[in-house]
């Protein structure tokens, strides 16, 4: 999963975990530990929780205001 997959979220989402991204078709509906990837843009912050994060993918979420939280 990529930064830029979760900016296409709709702008009502604000913060994203596995049952928003299953909800939305961005990954199977048992997938659990999600890895975020820092391909793409975010301008807008975002609550992310996922198992894992890259290091670009961290600082592009809390460039944007968001947050990145491991679990």
């Amino acid at each position: 999963m990529n930064v830029g997959d979760l900016a296409a979220l709709d702008a009502s989402i604000t913060e994203v975990n596995a049952e928003v991204l299953a909800a939305n078709g961005l990954i199977r509906q048992d997938e659990k530990s999600i890895k975020i990837l820092g391909d793409g843009e975010i301008s807008r912050a975002l609550k992310v929780t996922a198992a894992k994060f890259s290091e670009s993918a961290k600082a592009k979420i809390e460039k944007a205001g968001g947050q990145a939280i491991v679990a």
